[in-house]
């Protein structure tokens, strides 16, 4: 196995950011230039909560969770940025991966911007006495009981989008019981490692899944902690290499073990940090180090990770200081092609297809 590319901590960064820069990007074609046949993914800044919008060639669109309530509806007002930019007038899905605040929080301020055709979720909320989670589950119980369709998923279900197939792998707790296909194989790195503790939070029942269009294979795990991570990777990786992993958990170190990182390998890795929310220093070093990394995206500099554990600078959507809302977007293509744009440097970095 070659040996794993490493970027540097941003101390020794900082002074060449603009010749590294325009060495590793390419212009980001135009909105009317867009490709019709590619997967266009925004990962939308909710300052350490989620929100990912996923637009399928087919312009179906699915929304992976809708970050934080309050703040004069800031969260809300984002992602209905990111879907005009992506031209949308609806969302076709709205994926709750599970009922804490950062997560499920902002669907009334969204529901109030934006038509949602249906609900995706793993079903009754079961952390009932932690008393914020109770009142956003049933904040939220107020817009399913509207018109619009609700779908509980369970793991080895598929979501209804066209044009890519998303397979759940993880929900309420449960997990898929047989290996998707290409996986299944021993994983090395689940030996001498400790049971990890059971977690008792809405964070074990995130409802995660694996997307894949063409050769493309894109996982999302919403907050999996690392005692189901074990249970999905151990003795056997049921999932397999991926592609693209957006970092469990914001990148928090309940989330995000060597024994999962290792084994799927990702070639990019994108976290939905927050300054202050996310961003663990031993999380950050996990990803660098995984076998076959091309590059790790944050959506902000971790204050916590300081100079020593963060990516590097052109890979950041938000640096220090002022609170932007930048985003990142992918662009994938059926041939294992991408590219991740960031809307802070308006440059974006081409990958090949895997060979």
């Amino acid at each position: 196995m070659p040996a794993p590319h490493v970027q540097r901590p941003m101390k020794f960064m900082f002074a060449i950011i603009s010749v590294f820069a325009l060495s590793i990007t390419v212009p980001i074609p135009t909105l009317a230039a867009r490709s019709t046949t590619a997967l266009q993914v925004y990962f939308i800044d909710v300052e350490g909560g989620q929100a990912t919008l996923f637009v399928t060639p087919d312009q179906e669109s699915l929304l992976i969770d809708t970050g934080w309530p309050g703040n004069a509806g800031r969260d809300a007002d984002r992602i209905v940025r990111a879907a005009k930019l992506a031209g949308l007038a609806k969302l076709d899905y709205v994926l709750i991966t599970h009922y804490h605040r950062d997560h499920v929080g902002g669907v009334p301020q969204l529901m109030a911007r934006m038509p949602v055709g249906a609900f995706i979720d793993h079903g009754e909320n079961r952390e009932t006495a932690d008393a914020n989670t109770e009142h956003d589950w049933q904040e939220y119980k107020k817009v399913l009981g509207g018109p619009v369709q609700h779908l509980v998923m369970k793991p080895g279900d598929t979501l209804p989008l066209k044009g890519v197939r998303a397979i759940v792998v993880s929900a309420d707790g449960a997990l898929i019981d047989q290996p998707l296909p290409s996986a299944g194989m021993a994983n090395p790195f689940c030996a001498g490692v400790a049971r990890y503790a059971p977690d008792k939070t809405e964070n074990a029942r995130s409802l995660g899944i694996l997307l894949t269009f063409g050769k493309l294979r894109f996982l999302d795990l919403g907050d999996l902690t690392t005692d189901k991570e074990q249970e999905l990777m151990c003795p056997r990786n049921r999932l397999g290499k991926v592609d693209v992993l957006v970092v469990s958990h914001h990148g928090w170190n309940q989330s995000s073990s060597p024994l999962l990182v290792n084994a799927i390998a990702p070639r990019v890795a994108i976290m939905d940090n927050g300054a202050t929310k996310g961003g663990s220093p031993i999380v950050i070093d996990t990803i660098l180090h995984s076998p076959g990394l091309e590059t790790l995206w944050q959506l902000h500099y971790s204050e916590e990770g300081g100079s020593a554990h963060n990516t590097s600078a052109p890979f950041i959507a938000n640096l220090p200081g002022t609170d932007a809302g930048n985003y990142l977007k992918l662009t994938a293509n059926a041939d294992g092609t991408l590219d991740v744009f960031n809307s802070r440097t308006e440059q974006s970095r081409h990958y090949a297809a895997q060979q």
